[in-house]
């Protein structure tokens, strides 16, 4: 009963957070505000829901996947500093998104070893990526191409990982919710792209922010979920065999 109780009010926070985040980064597409204030208010609060998601659990002994927590935090804390940076030092923002791109690969990688489909489905997403990059006539890189492309790289490396793993052993729905995230995220700066280096529509750009917001989000509350789905014995041990 003590343990519903705590997953309730676990729930019930990320909720909350849910509803915030949802406001301020609607308010940072609509305000005439400083970009700084409102993107940096909306990617605090997604930083501070997956710092409040660790805390929680560990106050409620919830340990289900401690690494993987905290390699999640810190990929959400520069997936923070590389979104307010983008505004003006666009290489310097993309530099460390990539760094919490790696931290979220790591953090996956705690889910589940690293294994052979896990480069099938890297494969699957990098090779259309990269194909886009070099032969799309709109794209004006303008000497950042290479940039881009080890981006897309170390991008397309995250959401196959956290693809691959929906098809362990154990936590598929965890999984499948980690993915979503992931692949928010990868769409997200798939809009980026365009808009950027394209000179596509508004459009492209709201998307973009429309898809990133959401993304962390989920990222975040997966913090909460691992934690408490992952400290099933059972399910802990599904997962050991499959991590060996």
């Amino acid at each position: 009963m003590i343990e519903n109780k705590k997953l309730e009010y676990g729930y019930f926070i990320n909720i909350a957070f849910c509803i915030i985040i949802g406001i301020a980064s609607l308010y940072f597409m609509t305000a005439d505000v400083s970009s700084y204030i409102t993107k940096t208010t909306a990617s605090v609060l997604f930083v501070l829901c997956g710092v409040v998601n660790l805390l929680y659990c560990l106050k409620a002994k919830a340990l289900g996947n401690l690494k993987f927590m905290i390699f999640m935090v810190i990929g959400l804390f520069f997936a923070m500093l590389g979104d307010v940076l983008l505004i003006d030092y666009f290489v310097i923002g993309a530099a460390l998104f990539a760094v919490g791109h790696v931290f979220y690969f790591i953090a996956f990688c705690f889910i589940a070893k690293f294994k052979l489909r896990d480069i099938i489905a890297f494969l699957i997403i990098f090779v259309p990526a990269l194909l886009l990059i070099l032969l799309y006539p709109k794209f004006e890189f303008g000497g950042m191409q290479a940039l881009v492309i080890v981006y897309a790289l170390i991008i397309s490396l995250m959401l196959g990982k956290a693809i691959s793993n929906i098809f362990g052993k154990s936590n598929r729905l965890v999984n499948i919710i980690i993915a979503l995230g992931a692949l928010m995220f990868f769409l997200s700066d798939l809009m980026l792209l365009f808009n950027v280096f394209a000179n596509m529509p508004y459009i492209y750009d709201i998307t973009c922010i429309a898809l990133y917001y959401p993304a962390e989000f989920v990222l975040a509350f997966t913090v909460f979920l691992v934690g408490f789905k992952y400290n099933n014995s059972d399910d802990k041990k599904i997962a050991k065999t499959e991590y060996n």
